[in-house]
């Protein structure tokens, strides 16, 4: 999986194709409990990168963000 940041601050993700084959067959991607913070790890800092393209008018936008459930 690879984000590709433009210019004008939109992003591509793109898959090779193990890992669509892989997303087709299992219909999700699961993640360790150690893999899940590694790659939360990986894309805090991603995230901070992106900041750099945005304009300043999407820099200053506010997510509205819903509270999910955990699943146990």
């Amino acid at each position: 999986m690879r984000f590709k940041q433009f210019k004008n601050g939109s992003c591509d993700l793109e898959f090779s194709w193990k890992e669509r084959w892989l997303i087709f067959r299992k219909g999700k991607i699961h993640f360790s409990d150690e893999g899940l913070r590694h790659f939360g790890n990986i894309l805090v800092g991603i995230v901070s990168s992106w900041q750099h393209n945005f304009n300043e008018k999407t820099k200053r936008l506010k997510t509205p963000y819903t509270e999910r459930k955990k699943e146990e």
